[in-house]
C-alpha cells in the first residue's frame, strides 16, 4: 500500500513546481521516478494521446518502462490505448493469462512483465494519454494503491495542460512583441516603431549635428473607395499604396502607417530643405498612375505635409505634429499636393483649439443651454410643435454660431455627451410645459448629428431618456440631415428603424442642400422633410426656388411624408408655400428662437385649447397655379 506521507510529499512537490517555468520533462522524469518508491510497482510510464494522432512516449522510470512504453507507442494498441478510450483505468495483474491484449501482451511477458495498469490522463470529459504501471511479478493493486495512482495521473494531466498555457502565452508574448511594432495590415512600422525610430534619430543628430525631416502622407477621400468597393478593396489599395511609398525610401529612412490612411516618412541625414521637397515631389508623383486591385484600376491621391528640422534642431513628436497640420493644410486646398506648414493657418487651428477647450469647459461647468422655435400649421396658424437649439453664448466671444459648436463638439469627440444633454433637457422641458398646460401639447423637434446618431447604443440612449423624463415617443421628432443617408446606407436603415419601432418620428432636415433625391429617401423610414430655407428665400425673386419647393411637396406627399418649410421670414413667402399644400412652417415671421421660460408664458396667454401666436396674422389661403414638373 502506498505510503501516505510519501505520496503527500510528492503531491506537495508537483504543487510547488505547477506555478513555475520549471522543465516539463524534467518535472515529469522525475514523477515516474518517485512513482516507483510510492506504489507497488517496478517501473512507471507516461504515454501522451492526442486524438488523431499516434501515441507519444514523453517519460519512464528506468529502462524497463522505456522499452515497455516504445512498445505500445509502435504497437498503438495496449493498456495505455485502452484506458484513453474508455476513461476508465485498466487493470492486468497477470498478463500470462489475459488475452485482452495479444499484440502487446506476448511480447511484454517474454521480457519478464507479469502485470500492468494503466491510468487515463484526465481533463474534464477529455483524455491526454496515460499513466503505466509496470510489475515483474503477477498481483493486483490494492483499492487504496489504485486509487493514488489515478489521483497521481490526474495530477500529471494538470501539470501538463499549465506547461501547454505557459507555453502557449510565452509564445503569443513573443509574437506580439514581434507584431506589436508593426501594421498588420502592410507590415509596415507602426506608430509605437515610429516613436523609437525617432527617439534614435533624435539622439544622432545631436550626435552629428544632420538635418531630419518628416512628412506625413495621407489619402484623398479614401473613405470612397471603402464605401464604393468595400473594406476589403479599401484594404488591399492601403497594402499597393504602402508598397509603392516603400520604394520611395532610402536606406536608413523609415516609412510607417500611423492611422487607417496615414503615412509617415521619417527622413534622416537630410542635406538641405531641397531634399525634403524632392522627396514630396515623388511622393506626389507615386499618385499619377492608377493602383490595380483585382480587376479594378483604382486613381488616387494624396495630400503630403512636411516638416523640416535644422542642425541641432528638436526631432521628436513634434515634427510629426508639424507635419500632419501641414498634410491638413493641403488636404483643405483640394488635396493632391504638398507643402510645408503654414504659421498663420496653423494660429487658426490653435484658436480652433482653445475654442474647443472652452467648449469642453462650457460642458463641465452647464453653461450651454436650449431654445425653442415653434412650427406653426399651415392652414391656421396654430403653433403644433417647437424645434429645440442649442445655444452658446461664450463668455469673451458672444453667441457661437451653432454650426461652428456642432462641427466642433464632432471633432472633440463632445457630440455623444452633449447632444444627449439636449434631448434630456428639451423633453424635460416639453414635459413641464404639459404639465402646466395640460391642454396644450406640443411635438418636440430635436436635432441629432450623423456622427451621435451612428454611435453603438444610439437607440438606447433615447429608450433611457424617454423613460426618466416620461415623455411619449410619439411626441418626439428626430431631425437628421441627409449625410447621414449617404454616409452608410445599411447602418443607417438599421438605426432609424430601430428608433421608429420605439415609436419616435424622423423628419429630414435640410432637404435639398445634399445630394440625396425623394426617389432615394424612398428606402428610408422617415416621416418628415424639412424644405431648407435657402429655396423659400428665393420666393419673390427667382422662379427657381418655388418651382422646387412644388416638386419636393408633391413627391414627398406621393410618398406619405409630411413636409414643414424653414426660414419663412415674410408672409409672401408664408401664402406662397401654403398655397402648395405645405402642412407645417417655421421661420422669423411667426418667431425667433425663445427659452423655454418663455415658450410657458406663451401657452398661458393663448386663450382656448390651441396655442396661436400672438400679432401673426393667420396666412391667406389661395390656389396656387400648378407647375408642370
Amino acid at each position: 500500500m502506498a505510503d501516505q506521507r510519501t505520496l503527500a510529499a510528492l503531491l506537495g512537490e508537483f504543487a510547488r513546481n505547477m506555478g513555475t517555468d520549471f522543465p516539463i520533462q524534467k518535472t515529469l522524469d522525475r514523477l515516474v521516478e518517485r512513482v516507483v518508491q510510492v506504489l507497488p510497482v517496478t517501473a512507471a510510464g507516461l504515454t501522451l494521446i492526442t486524438p488523431g494522432n499516434a501515441p507519444t512516449y514523453i517519460a519512464a522510470s528506468n529502462e524497463v518502462a522505456l522499452v515497455h512504453e516504445r512498445h505500445q507507442t509502435d504497437l498503438g494498441v495496449g493498456p495505455c490505448s485502452t484506458a484513453v478510450e474508455t476513461g476508465e483505468a485498466v487493470s492486468a495483474p497477470n498478463l500470462r493469462s489475459d488475452d485482452r491484449f495479444a499484440a502487446f501482451g506476448p511480447a511484454a511477458v517474454a521480457s519478464g512483465l507479469q502485470a500492468v495498469f494503466a491510468f487515463p490522463l484526465r481533463h474534464g470529459s477529455d483524455r491526454l494519454g496515460a499513466l503505466d504501471l509496470y510489475r515483474d511479478e503477477p498481483g493486483s493493486l490494492d483499492c487504496a494503491d489504485m486509487e493514488a495512482a489515478q489521483t497521481l495521473a490526474d495530477v500529471a494531466a494538470a501539470y501538463i495542460l499549465n506547461a501547454r498555457s505557459r507555453d502557449v502565452a510565452l509564445e503569443t508574448s513573443d509574437q506580439f512583441r514581434a507584431s506589436a511594432l508593426r501594421d498588420s495590415l502592410t507590415g509596415l512600422p507602426n506608430r509605437m516603431l515610429l516613436r523609437q525610430r525617432l527617439e534614435y534619430a533624435a539622439e544622432r543628430v545631436q550626435r552629428s549635428g544632420t538635418d531630419a525631416a518628416v512628412l506625413v502622407v495621407d489619402l484623398d477621400e479614401f473613405k470612397r473607395v471603402n464605401d464604393r468597393h468595400g473594406h476589403q478593396v479599401g484594404d488591399l489599395l492601403l497594402i499597393a499604396v504602402g508598397d509603392r511609398l516603400a520604394g520611395l525610401v532610402r536606406p536608413g529612412d523609415t516609412l510607417a502607417r500611423v492611422a487607417g490612411d496615414e503615412f509617415v516618412f521619417l527622413c534622416e541625414d537630410v542635406r538641405s530643405a531641397d531634399n525634403v521637397e524632392t522627396l514630396a515631389a515623388r511622393i506626389d508623383d507615386a499618385f499619377t498612375h492608377p493602383f490595380a486591385i483585382g480587376d479594378l484600376e483604382l486613381a488616387i491621391t494624396a495630400s503630403v505635409g512636411m516638416a523640416y528640422a535644422g542642425p541641432g534642431e528638436d526631432v521628436s513628436d513634434r515634427l510629426v505634429a508639424e507635419a500632419d497640420v501641414a498634410m491638413t493644410q493641403a488636404k483643405g486646398k483640394g488635396g493632391g499636393r504638398h507643402q510645408i506648414i503654414d504659421l498663420r493657418e496653423a494660429e487658426k487651428a490653435n484658436e480652433r483649439s482653445l475654442l474647443e477647450s472652452d467648449l469642453r469647459e462650457a460642458v463641465a461647468h452647464g453653461d450651454l443651454d436650449v431654445a425653442y422655435q415653434p412650427l406653426v400649421r399651415s392652414e391656421d396658424g396654430v403653433v403644433t410643435g417647437v424645434e429645440a437649439l442649442l445655444r452658446w453664448s461664450h463668455r469673451v466671444r458672444g453667441s457661437v454660431p451653432p454650426l461652428t459648436m456642432i462641427h466642433l463638439a464632432e471633432q472633440s469627440g463632445l457630440i455623444n455627451e452633449i447632444g444627449s444633454w439636449v434631448l434630456e433637457r428639451a423633453c424635460f422641458d416639453r414635459q413641464q410645459w404639459l404639465r402646466q398646460c395640460p391642454g396644450k401639447p406640443l411635438d418636440l423637434s430635436v436635432n441629432v448629428s450623423t456622427r451621435q446618431l451612428m454611435t453603438p447604443g444610439f437607440c438606447d440612449t433615447v429608450t433611457r431618456i424617454l423613460d426618466r423624463t416620461l415623455m411619449p415617443a410619439s411626441s418626439l421628432i428626430l431631425e437628421i440631415t441627409e449625410a447621414v443617408i449617404l454616409d452608410d446606407a445599411d447602418r443607417t436603415t438599421t438605426v432609424l428603424s430601430d428608433l421608429r419601432h420605439l415609436g419616435v418620428r424622423l423628419a429630414l432636415d435640410d432637404f435639398g442642400t445634399g445630394y440625396s433625391s425623394l426617389s432615394y429617401i424612398s428606402k428610408f423610414p422617415v416621416d418628415l422633410v424639412k424644405i431648407d430655407q435657402s429655396f423659400v428665400a428665393r420666393i419673390g425673386h427667382d422662379e427657381t426656388g418655388p418651382a422646387v419647393i412644388e416638386l419636393i411637396i408633391k413627391l414627398a406627399h406621393l410618398m406619405g411624408l409630411g413636409v414643414i418649410a424653414e426660414g419663412v421670414e415674410n408672409a409672401q413667402q408664408r401664402d406662397e408655400v401654403t398655397a402648395m399644400h405645405c402642412e407645417s412652417l417655421q421661420g422669423f415671421l411667426f418667431a425667433r428662437p425663445m427659452s423655454a421660460l418663455a415658450i410657458t408664458d406663451q401657452l398661458e396667454a393663448s386663450p382656448g385649447g390651441a396655442y396661436c401666436l400672438a400679432g401673426v396674422p393667420r396666412p391667406r389661403t389661395r390656389q396656387r397655379q400648378t407647375r408642370s414638373a
